[in-house]
């Protein structure tokens, strides 16, 4: 802890001030022989350490306005030393005041030149004395000796602190007392009090006796900020009753307050105007204290005093100040309503209603300002975030103030959004329609996928594949048949497509981004192979026989047979015209159009006894038959299918003319499992035409699928 003493100024040498050795626990005799001492300060300390005793004891005058001026309280810091071991001691010693200072005037005398026409209550201000105390010893009254003619006044001016006047009770007249004599006495608040005098020598003058007076003490002014140079801030009017050179008057100017403004004002002495020279500025200063002076020219001269208070009116001429002093960008777009963005500083230099500001966001946008307290804003989220949507705003507060008319500022904030994985990547169509022929080149490329990612970086960074899976297959996998590149989205086949496998393959392609975690999206694609001409017409074997019969046949009316890859029918003489011989039977692996077959008599050409139904494959009598047509006929038929270009296949028919009783024989003795041929004729014509018929409805049907196809592909492309 720190030990306190105190102790008056201008205590005798030898004074205890306290007992330092038994208040820092030290025992008797101990500070001898630890060497108890002060150690040496920068400035006098008056005090010592008694070896004996260990008290501290004055050893010197102690003067606290030496000491400490008029600083209050007047504290002494001494360090104490002792030894064995080795501690230093703070003590603090507080010298206390006495009134030992008597008040001091400026001077011990002081000449006034009073005019004896002066009249009574006419005001002399006079210096005051000072007093080097402190407290209620410093504390003066004023009294003056008696005096008929002349009192004191002492006023508290608020201002100015403590004035003082000498007041003229009665008027002067210079040849009854020419001089006059007083002394002025000052007496502090100390017991005993303590007296200054200053001896006033008071002259009255016999001419000039009527001092320059204005019209009131204090005049008060307003002046607006924006003045300008030259504006006349007021006119002031001191009037002195002499006459002649007595009463011409001039002005002058003295600045009380502020003492930097010393070139604000000019005031022309003859005519008492006060005008502006300089810039007023509300901000630096919003109160001028002027003191006038108006002298007359009498021998001697007279002087009138007045204080002049400028008061100036704050304008709007500073506009608000918008600064950010914080900046949290960028801001993610998944940030949650109500994130402080930026901290922003608003003020105004201006006062009242010129320096009330409102601020605000402009244009509209999903932040908006919240006072903090006086001055301060947080610019906060009020709305989501979608930086697919926007992803940087620049914001601009805007900040106004109340003045007329009012200022304005600005401050542009430019907030960017980041992104988060928030979209998954969409393909333009659901379902993709892709056609491709067969027989395509392994690696054709059939199409081009796309999927579309709004975000940035790796969160849009879109990479393909191919669902495992698929219908249409059979028991593979669409994954054998196409594949997608996981970059582009080219869709590419990993073999040649055979239409007669593989008719529709439907298979979902998966877009995946690279974002945490991942999204995906799916798209359906139909693959439709389209058949070409790749497949010629195939012959049945003949009805009843296995596939040995070597792909060759004929169907007879009478009876049917094979021999040596030749097909062999008999026809009775006579038979007329349009009697069915046989029918040639084939089929075609391809579709459509390069499935229909039609059937034609290539040998013999011209007009034979025969001929053969075009699509039918029925070969017929065209006339009736008689001998001149030979035992037999060799006939060479040709299938074709309506593809480009035609694939085709050869059947040799050979039909055997014969009696009518040898045709039933031949008839009787065809192949077992043919029994009831002849009685099944009509049946089997009917078949044929029944199958006809059908034949070309699906022909229409699946062009009409083909075309709608190509419409589809066309439009979806598009």
């Amino acid at each position: 802890g720190q030990v306190r003493y105190s102790v008056p100024e201008e205590a005798k040498a030898g004074t205890v001030v306290g007992r330092l050795a038994q208040d820092l626990g030290l025992e008797a005799g101990e500070a001898e022989a630890r060497r108890l001492r002060l150690v040496a300060q920068g400035r006098r300390a008056s005090v010592e350490v008694s070896g004996a005793s260990g008290a501290l004891v004055v050893s010197s005058r102690l003067d606290r306005e030496e000491l400490c001026g008029k600083s209050a309280p007047c504290a002494l810091r001494l360090e104490v030393l002792v030894e064995r071991p080795l501690r230093v001691f703070h003590v603090e010693l507080e010298v206390t005041d006495i009134n030992d200072n008597a008040p001091i005037f400026p001077a011990a005398r002081k000449n006034l030149s009073l005019s004896e026409n002066s009249p009574p209550g006419s005001r002399f201000p006079l210096e005051g004395a000072s007093d080097a105390d402190v407290g209620a010893n410093a504390h003066l009254s004023y009294t003056l000796s008696y005096s008929e003619h002349f009192s004191l006044d002492l006023q508290k001016i608020e201002e100015d602190g403590e004035s003082l006047f000498l007041v003229l009770r009665k008027s002067l007249d210079r040849e009854t007392i020419p001089v006059h004599r007083l002394l002025l006495s000052a007496s502090d608040g100390g017991r005993p009090s303590l007296t200054g005098t200053m001896e006033l020598v008071i002259s009255v003058l016999d001419t000039n006796d009527n001092a320059p007076q204005f019209n009131q003490s204090v005049y008060k002014v307003q002046l607006p900020e924006n003045a300008g140079l030259g504006t006349l801030v007021v006119r002031l009017n001191a009037t002195d009753l002499d006459e002649g050179t007595n009463s011409n008057i001039f002005y002058s100017l003295k600045l009380l307050f502020p003492l930097d403004g010393r070139e604000v004002f000019r005031t022309d002495s003859n005519t008492g105007e006060i005008r502006l020279t300089h810039n007023l500025d509300f901000e630096d200063v919003s109160l001028y204290r002027l003191q006038v002076e108006a002298t007359d020219k009498g021998t001697p001269p007279l002087s009138g005093h007045c204080k002049l208070l400028v008061e100036v009116l704050d304008v709007n001429d500073n506009a608000p100040e918008v600064s950010v002093t914080s900046l949290s960008v960028p801001v993610p777009e998944d940030a949650s309503v109500g994130t402080v963005v930026a901290l922003l500083s608003v003020s105004d230099r201006d006062s009242g209603a010129n320096g009330r500001v409102r601020c605000w966001v402009w244009p509209a946008s999903p932040f908006g300002l919240e006072a903090t307290f006086s001055g301060s804003y947080s610019l906060v989220l009020r709305e989501a975030l979608d930086r697919e949507r926007v992803s940087e705003y620049e914001v601009e507060v805007r900040a106004e103030d109340g003045g007329a008319p009012p200022l304005r500022a600005r401050r542009g904030v430019r907030v960017p959004v980041s992104d988060v994985n928030d979209n998954a990547p969409a393909f333009a169509q659901a379902v993709y329609t892709v056609l491709a022929r067969e027989n395509n080149a392994a690696g054709a490329e059939l199409a081009r996928l796309w999927a579309r990612d709004p975000d940035e970086a790796g969160n849009g960074r879109v990479s393909y594949s191919v669902a495992e899976g698929g219908v249409g297959g059979g028991w593979r996998p669409a994954s054998s048949y196409v594949s997608v590149d996981a970059e582009s989205g080219r869709l590419w086949a990993l073999q040649p497509l055979d239409f007669e496998e593989l008719q529709v393959l439907q298979f979902e392609v998966r877009a995946v981004d690279a974002g945490e975690p991942p999204l995906c999206g799916n798209a359906t694609v139909q693959l439709f192979v389209l058949d070409e001409n790749d497949n010629a017409p195939a012959l049945l074997p003949p009805a009843g026989s296995g596939p040995e019969a070597g792909g060759v046949a004929a169907e007879a009316a009478a009876a049917l047979g094979s021999e040596s890859g030749t097909l062999w029918a008999w026809a009775a003489w006579g038979a007329p015209a349009g009697q069915v011989v046989a029918k040639i039977r084939a089929v075609d692996a391809d579709s459509g159009y390069n499935a229909w077959l039609r059937y034609e008599l290539w040998e013999p050409r011209g007009k034979g006894p025969f001929r053969v139904g075009l699509y039918s494959g029925e070969v017929s009598t065209a006339r009736a038959l008689d001998e001149a047509d030979g035992p037999r006929q060799r006939l060479v038929i040709v299938v074709r299918d309506h593809g480009e270009p035609a694939r085709s296949a050869t059947a040799t028919l050979s039909v055997s003319l014969l009696e009518a009783a040898e045709t039933a024989l031949a008839a009787g003795a065809g192949s077992s499992s043919s029994r009831s041929a002849a009685g099944a004729e009509s049946g089997s014509g009917a078949a044929s035409a029944a199958t006809n018929v059908w034949l070309v409805v699906a022909i229409c049907a699946v062009s009409s699928l083909f075309l709608l196809a190509v419409v589809l592909y066309g439009a979806s492309r598009w």
